[in-house]
């Protein structure tokens, strides 16, 4: 039986944005307001922090997600030199990884020469070192997933405190924001991303 799940990178990338965007702005918002500012001035100050925010979130994403996607890429460059150079060590490692998930040392055998015949280096980046397509780091997506969801975060605080602007924005925009963080952060723990798993029964 084999389960499977897509990466979800960027649901994890998409959360946090949101979550930074709505506690950041509001705190900007709040700041302004607090110096009896009118609504002219908090919708500039919101809008240039969202933009700001979105910009600075897509860049620290992508640098992130860059550098992850970098060291996959060295791991699978030395994967193929080692199976270039000590092919039947590799298989042994195979092998090895088969028997601890279960295998009698047979079948292992048996399972690590034909997923080395059919494809060794995509044998070795998913069972070995972990990486498979669905999961590959994808610094571009991180990104855009990022910067929209700060920029919709953001929002949230940004309308608040400027149809507020003329009443009380401060206590307003303070107490709207950990409302609009209560739904996104119930998922603020997912992990980095979701790997593809195949259970052997």
């Amino acid at each position: 039986m084999a389960a499977k799940m897509e990466d979800s990178g960027w649901l994890r990338a998409a959360v946090l944005g949101a979550n930074d965007g709505i506690v950041s702005t509001a705190a900007l918002i709040v700041g302004v307001a607090a110096s009896n500012a009118d609504t002219h001035a908090i919708l500039v100050a919101g809008v240039a922090g969202v933009v700001a925010g979105a910009m600075s979130m897509a860049a620290g994403e992508y640098v992130s997600v860059h550098t992850q996607a970098d060291l996959e890429d060295a791991a699978l460059e030395r994967e193929k030199r080692e199976l270039r150079t000590e092919p039947e060590a590799e298989l042994k490692e195979l092998e090895g990884i088969y028997v601890k998930r279960g295998l009698t040392k047979k079948l292992a055998r048996e399972v690590a020469e034909q997923l080395t015949a059919h494809n060794a280096l995509a044998a070795h980046a998913r069972d070995e070192l972990g990486i498979h397509k669905s999961t590959r780091a994808r610094p571009v997506q991180a990104a855009f997933a990022s910067a929209t969801s700060f920029a919709s975060g953001g929002a949230l605080p940004l309308i608040v405190g400027v149809l507020s602007a003329k009443y009380h924005p401060v206590p307003i925009v303070s107490a709207s924001a950990p409302v609009n963080t209560m739904r996104p952060s119930s998922t603020a723990s997912l992990p980095p991303s979701f790997t593809t798993c195949t259970a052997l029964a």
